[in-house]
């Protein structure tokens, strides 16, 4: 019994005076059913008023109202959940693969005059899609998407919605920042 309960998600409540002797002289906790049962109620209860806020429950007693599309908080998980943590956490680690791609792109880049805008004296850094790709594939395989996410942060350029490897490969991208 005492290595089932490391399995289960309910800690039961062991006399640790009242052990039986068994015949190989090794001591058993005995544990109590009553201890048991409190655990499992408090367990289902818990339950129960998560269920209520789940939005995929087909629990007919909801008492959280789910917010209606408009509303602050639509589309975002619950204050102080893990899907919340977990998603600052994913904000965080592309946050830094920008950067990191930004950094990448200074060093293999070259500094040239920006033709494209309106002050035409000003210097920016552009590399080849194909030159990054041959480059960032050693640091990661998710060049294309940190691409996308650097262009809407607003910190690359380059044409096209989409760049594919061979085909895309002289395609320009100009650091911006």
């Amino acid at each position: 019994m005492g290595t089932n309960s490391q399995r289960s998600p309910f800690k039961t409540q062991v006399d640790v005076n009242a052990c039986a002797q068994c015949d190989d002289d090794s001591t058993m906790p005995i544990v109590s059913v009553k201890g048991l049962k409190e655990n499992w109620q408090k367990w289902s209860s818990e339950h129960q008023e998560n269920q209520k806020l789940n939005p995929f429950s087909h629990d007919t007693r909801l008492s959280a109202v789910a917010p209606q599309r408009g509303q602050d908080d639509y589309g975002k998980p619950q204050e102080g959940s893990l899907t919340e943590k977990r998603g600052k956490e994913a904000h965080t680690h592309i946050g830094r693969e920008v950067q990191k791609l930004c950094e990448v792109i200074r060093n293999i880049g070259e500094l040239k005059e920006d033709g494209d805008r309106h002050d035409s004296h000003k210097k920016v850094i552009t590399v080849e899609f194909g030159k990054l790709f041959e480059h960032y594939v050693t640091i990661s395989n998710t060049l294309v998407g940190i691409l996308l996410r650097a262009r809407k942060q607003g910190l690359v350029d380059f044409k096209g919605e989409m760049l594919w490897q061979g085909k895309d490969d002289h395609v320009v991208i100009t650091l911006l920042e």
